[in-house]
């Protein structure tokens, strides 16, 4: 990506703020990282002296000239009010997903940044890894044939999540939003923008008790106001239509259903909150006669990876920001596509509470393929 680099101040001081920071500084060429600060003075003192860096004030960050890019590793809630103190100092934005915890903060954030000649780029960027990023392959060589469906079903365990994580109780941190997210970005990333989509959304447990030893609300029966089941259909503006399903009443560990059909075979997915995992193709055997047991000649090959990127990359996306802040480039985890991603979520739990479909009006276009 060049020899250059781009200054960048780190918001957030979080357990997810320890990755980015060491691919920013270690991995990602194009990054120089400044600063960090936090809600918390201490955090930020200690994560800068662990990574070598500044800790300073989130004023004192945004006036820093210095400093050309913002990476936003706050929770979901407060990502509007960050966001939009950066884009008026004039400062680029790499976020962690979502935009923010409201379509019409993102609608206005996108503008905001547009109006200011600056680039606003979200998370996640696992659609850059090398699972995702094979898939994508594989459907732009015309390996599937005609697409037609696809289909989606994971899990969660919010009785353990919930327990540890203090945001996911808070606007935002509904399954949707803060895990669906990864599939739809996925999706519009191998398939393109979604046209429509309906919906049924569950809230079936709004209060749940602390079962993590050792945090601070152990024991304490806590408000979880957020949804934790989500059954939907999406169409595609390509009429690519498919089912989409998550229950995080269930296991803790994912296990991910992520399938997509085409006349050619069936393209089967890893878990699109990884980087990396097997892509697998199923193929629709052209020698099997009407009379022999297809399933002897249909063998499922799994597809070598395109890129390097199978390990945890967290910082690709703030790198591809770069790229595109000092040549030009088209940046693959754009404003567009992460308000796109957005406006399907709110789709999502809208359509749940009043039936129906809902008509996508945001377009966006696919990013470009990272080999």
């Amino acid at each position: 990506m060049g020899q250059k680099k781009v200054c960048v101040g780190v918001v957030g001081a979080g357990a997810i703020s320890d990755i980015y920071l060491k691919n920013m500084i270690h991995r990602f060429e194009n990054l120089y990282v400044k600063s960090i600060c936090a809600a918390h003075l201490e955090s930020a003192q200690k994560k800068a002296q662990e990574y070598g860096i500044q800790a300073v004030t989130m004023e004192e960050m945004f006036d820093d000239p210095e400093i050309r890019m913002i990476v936003n590793l706050t929770p979901a809630h407060v990502h509007y009010s960050v966001i939009r103190a950066a884009l008026e100092h004039g400062k680029h934005v790499y976020t962690e997903k979502t935009l923010t915890d409201d379509i019409n903060k993102s609608a206005e954030l996108v503008r905001l940044a547009k109006e200011k000649g600056l680039y606003l780029g979200s998370a996640p960027d696992t659609f850059m890894g090398s699972a995702l990023q094979t898939a994508r392959s594989a459907i732009d060589s015309g390996m599937l044939g005609e697409i037609h469906s696809f289909a989606v079903s994971a899990n969660r365990n919010n009785d353990i999540l919930l327990s540890l994580f203090d945001f996911l109780r808070k606007p935002g941190g509904g399954i949707v939003c803060d895990y669906a997210v990864y599939y739809v970005t996925a999706l519009v990333s191998l398939l393109g923008p979604v046209a429509r989509v309906g919906s049924i959304v569950g809230y079936p447990y709004p209060t749940h008790v602390n079962c993590v030893p050792g945090t601070p609300l152990y024991g304490q029966t806590m408000d979880t106001p957020n949804e934790s089941q989500v059954n939907a259909v999406l169409q595609f503006e390509n009429d690519v239509t498919g089912t989409f399903h998550i229950d995080a009443d269930s296991v803790m560990e994912d296990q991910a259903y992520f399938t997509i059909y085409g006349t050619k075979g069936i393209l089967i997915l890893t878990d699109p909150n990884q980087f990396g995992g097997q892509v697998c193709f199923l193929p629709n055997s052209p020698e099997a006669s009407a009379l022999a047991d297809q399933r002897e000649s249909e063998k499922i090959c799994v597809l070598p990876a395109v890129n390097e990127y199978s390990d945890n990359s967290r910082g690709i996306g703030p790198s591809d920001l770069a790229d595109t802040i000092l040549n030009g480039t088209p940046l693959r985890p754009s404003a567009e596509m992460a308000y796109h991603v957005h406006e399907v979520l709110s789709a999502m739990l809208e359509g749940g509470t009043s039936g129906g479909f809902t008509d996508i009006r945001s377009s966006c276009v696919r990013p470009e393929p990272l080999r």
